[in-house]
């Protein structure tokens, strides 16, 4: 069985509802996965926005979320969830608010795709403190056993 991951609020490629953006209470989405393969010892979680600033001149990746060493016999992630109610062991890298934590969708301009990317690692990573996005992948590096995404797009409500 692939490894998947995917959201009660949202269907693969579908819209993000705004309560989990800039737009409403900048909750993070419930994420639910399976699959993970047997001798994988921790899971990565990176959510990232690759339209940044503007889906027709993407000049960045914004990263919105950074979890690591989340337990591979996890299944999910509780809607809104925070630092404290995060599986035992998990560790939080920065987002690109310079912050832990999710920061939800608030794309300026467009329809952009946020990334929610489940990588299942076969070790358990060293305390990289908190480390962005590109520190982590280096850190993953020679060690992803399998990957899996969900993508959701968010598009502001014209005012």
């Amino acid at each position: 069985m692939a490894l998947t991951i995917e959201s009660s609020a949202f269907t693969h490629r579908g819209a993000i509802p705004s309560k989990y953006t800039c737009d409403g209470d900048d909750i993070s989405p419930p994420l639910h996965w399976s699959g993970v393969p047997q001798g994988a010892k921790s899971l990565v979680l990176i959510m990232d926005d690759p339209d940044a600033p503007d889906p027709a001149a993407p000049r960045m990746t914004w990263v919105h979320w950074v979890l690591y060493n989340l337990p591979p016999d996890s299944s999910g992630l509780p809607e809104g969830v925070k630092s404290q109610a995060l599986p035992a062991g998990t560790k939080e890298g920065l987002n690109d608010w310079k912050r832990t934590g999710y920061g939800g969708p608030c794309p300026p301009i467009g329809r952009h795709r946020y990334f929610f990317k489940l990588y299942a690692l076969d070790r358990v990573l060293p305390d990289l403190g908190t480390p962005t996005k590109a520190q982590l992948e280096n850190a993953m590096k020679g060690h992803v056993l399998e990957q899996a995404e969900l993508i959701g797009t968010y598009q502001k409500a014209r005012r």
